[in-house]
């Protein structure tokens, strides 16, 4: 009891003093809540760690360097561990606390976690297959999933990806199943335990309208953990959900008076490649999910499960009406009641085979038809997700289903360097990443002779990390239209922005996970640039091109390499012939600190560079014993630790070239460049780099507000000179390759 007593504090010890150690009834049940929260709350403060993505399964790859195997949650080896020790898997990444439901607040009531067949007597993993009516919404506010769930269902291949044949309640059950997501460009495989949370026995959250079925709610719980918690679902886009499921790209359409005129032939087009359709109504700021006279529930996610042309006679006139089936994820009664409903009057006037055709039925289930003007006119936005090549199965293709061609790249904003911001800010939005995009063909019915180009822009790992307080940047993009001699500038710098304009830009900078538009472009090359709002706001991104006929795409960045100096800083490179007075004194005062023995090492080499760069060091601290010491690594061939007079006018000619470039750019005598101007400075030293080395410089030698120091940026240069000379001492035939051994490249590169 003591024990009890220090494990609760002081308000715990009030109240045992208070009821005297006599605690029944319910009580007993509030204080057991309460030492439960405590216990949860010690172990995710002591033990706990979000679930991690690098610990997820990536399938189709073998490893990286980043992780060991024993991290990596292996469905099959935890499966057969538990098997051989008669155990059930308990998920010590997504565990049954309270933390796992919700970041923001405590639980308003204690949640007891079960497995299902302490939830049901005969629980399965499908009861009769799986079909869009297993989905039904529970007290989390995730339509935009289940909607999502419900589309899902409609094709077989792309559910099974997601949803493993190998997950069962019977055959080898060990309390593990796994799922799998499409996380930017990639499939990863998410492990969890099949406990679910309950209240009162049943289900809280996602469920199948089978009692006894499990997939919907386990798939639920797997989505979840993927996004730290079941609260990080609350609130989203069905778009967001259907990406994760499919690896597509989602456009977002306004309709009423804002309803595109070719959206009829887009949905159409979109039905012959298996995209999947989501709409929904504004909500009511009053009333959560209030419903419309027409049956329709506001702020709520549809799904769209078929369009079709309808043959219509009247006794006065015949042809054919365009119609729409939705399904509502509540699965029950609340339909749409006018027009096309469930036992309406138009339906009499449509032929029997046709209603054989639509599969009809008048169920309360959720699902109901509507013309596609009474959905333009009622619903405030319709999403469609465009799925990638590898989503059509070859049955699907045979039935006449069409591909789209797909290129992608991975990028990053990284502050000060490819963080430019939009082209609001010209002086830093051309530092921004780069790619160009060939669109070879136009589309086969096109009658302008136009190309169909479908942009998506998606920063990466924000969801999961919202119970950090991160929320989605402000991004968008923009496209210029190249000539031949604009191809051959890698980068493009800022004076082609300052006199092009975009021929295509995204609608608008929005807080959205993806941005995404669809152009109709001349065929010809194109450059795309990514961005957020404002410059130097830091994130990752994915960046995809879906086109109808063939497309190509690269990034449009330098090749790293040596080239020639800045002309602006030749005469300020000193010829060793023709010394100046400075570096006839820098000369002399190396002799008489190097002694007898003609050398210097790191602390003599910097009281040399101290006394003779005092006009541009701002600060007064000289160079940092970091870069003294790599000054001495970079030309001490022998490792003796010393540099020799031959080896100091080297690196004296050296120094001197970057101290011009130094001082070229720092125009206003701050004694720092701008991260910005760290690419067009190393390129005047002779330096062309990507932005990959880019960031990682700016990471490793910037400061937080954006700048770089003098003894910063000739500490960057040293490592550029020295790994460089390191590797072309290697590549002897001009290969652009070179062979090290293990213990080669671990002492070349220790030592520089």
């Amino acid at each position: 009891m003591d024990e009890l007593k220090g494990l609760l504090g002081g308000a715990g010890r009030q109240l045992f003093n208070a009821a005297g150690q006599a605690i029944t009834g319910a009580a007993t049940e509030y204080l057991g809540n309460v030492i439960n929260e405590i216990f949860e709350k010690k172990q995710s403060d002591t033990k706990r760690v979000l679930p991690s993505i690098s610990n997820m399964k990536v399938l189709g790859e073998k490893g990286s360097g980043f992780r060991t195997r024993t991290d990596v949650q292996d469905f099959y080896v935890l499966r057969n561990q538990c098997l051989e020790n008669g155990s059930l898997f308990e998920d010590p990444e997504f565990q049954a606390v309270s933390s796992s439901l919700m970041f923001s607040r405590r639980p308003d009531r204690h949640y007891e976690w079960l497995r299902p067949h302490e939830i049901s007597e005969n629980p399965e993993f499908f009861v009769e297959g799986f079909s869009r009516f297993d989905v039904q919404q529970g007290e989390l506010g995730d339509c935009w999933l289940l909607a999502a769930c419900a589309n899902l269902t409609q094709d077989q291949k792309m559910f099974l990806r997601v949803v493993p044949e190998d997950n069962s309640f019977e055959e080898d059950y060990a309390g593990i199943c796994h799922f799998r997501f499409w996380q930017y460009g990639r499939w990863v495989d998410v492990v969890i335990d099949d406990r679910l949370p309950t209240y009162r026995g049943e289900l809280i959250y996602m469920r199948s309208s089978e009692k006894n079925e499990f997939w919907s709610a386990l798939l639920e719980k797997a989505y979840a953990k993927l996004h730290g918690s079941y609260e990080a679902l609350k609130g989203g886009t069905t778009c967001e959900a259907m990406e994760d499921f499919t690896g597509g790209v989602t456009e977002m359409y306004d309709l009423k008076d804002q309803t595109p005129p070719n959206l009829f032939p887009i949905i159409e087009k979109g039905f012959q490649r298996n995209s999947m359709f989501a709409c929904s109504i504004e909500p009511d700021p009053n009333v959560t999910e209030a419903e419309t006279p027409e049956g329709l529930i506001r702020g709520h996610a549809y799904s769209i499960t078929k369009i079709q042309m309808v043959d219509i006679v009247t006794p006065s006139s015949s042809g054919k009406i365009p119609l729409i089936r939705l399904r509502n994820p509540w699965g029950n009664e609340a339909e749409w009641n006018g027009a096309w409903s469930d036992q309406s009057q138009e339906w009499r006037f449509i032929p029997d085979e046709q209603k054989e055709e639509l599969g009809l039925n008048f169920d309360s289930d959720g699902e109901f038809w509507m013309s596609y003007r009474d959905f333009t006119r009622y619903f405030d936005r319709i999403e469609i997700c465009n799925l990638s090549p590898d989503s059509l199965s070859d049955e699907a293709i045979n039935r006449g289903k069409l591909r789209w061609e797909m290129s992608t790249f991975e990028g990053e904003w990284a502050v000060g360097s490819t963080a430019g911001g939009c082209r609001n800010y010209l002086q830093t939005f051309w530092h921004n990443p780069q790619y160009v995009i060939h669109l070879e063909d136009p589309d086969e019915d096109d009658d302008e002779g136009k190309c169909t180009v479908i942009i998506a822009l998606m920063q990466k790992n924000r969801r999961s990390r919202r119970n950090m307080g991160v929320d989605c940047l402000t991004i968008g993009f923009a496209v210029y239209r190249l000539s031949e001699r604009d191809l051959g500038q890698k980068p493009l710098k800022m004076n082609f922005f300052k006199y092009n304009a975009s021929v295509a830009r995204s609608q608008a900078f929005i807080n959205l996970r993806e941005v995404s538009c669809r152009f109709k472009l001349p065929p010809g090359e194109y450059l795309i640039l990514p961005s957020t709002f404002e410059p130097n706001e830091e994130g990752e991104f994915l960046i995809r091109v879906f086109s109808e006929c063939k497309n190509s795409m690269e990034e449009n960045d330098e090749e790293v390499g040596v080239g020639d100096i800045d002309d602006r800083i030749a005469p300020d490179v000193p010829v060793p012939s023709q010394p100046s007075p400075q570096r006839q004194a820098m000369e002399r005062l190396f002799l008489d600190v190097a002694g007898t023995d003609g050398e210097v090492d790191w602390v003599e080499l910097k009281r040399i560079l101290d006394h003779s760069f005092r006009d541009v060091d701002q600060v007064g601290t000289g160079f940092s014993k970091d870069v003294c010491r790599s000054m001495v690594a970079m030309l001490d061939t022998d490792q003796s630790g010393k540099l020799g007079f031959e080896e100091f006018q080297t690196l004296l000619t050296d120094i001197s070239k970057w101290k011009a470039v130094f001082k070229l750019y720092d125009q206003d005598q701050t004694g720092r460049l701008s991260a910005f101007e760290l690419r067009e400075a190393l390129n005047s030293a002779g330096y062309h780099l990507n932005n990959r080395i880019l960031n990682g410089l700016v990471h490793r030698y910037g400061s937080r507000d954006g700048s770089i120091a003098f003894d910063d940026f000739i500490m960057c240069a040293v490592k550029i000179k020295t790994m460089i000379d390191i590797f072309r001492e290697r590549d002897t035939e001009g290969t652009n390759m070179a062979t090290f051994s293990m213990d080669e490249w671990v002492e070349k590169t220790l030592y520089s």
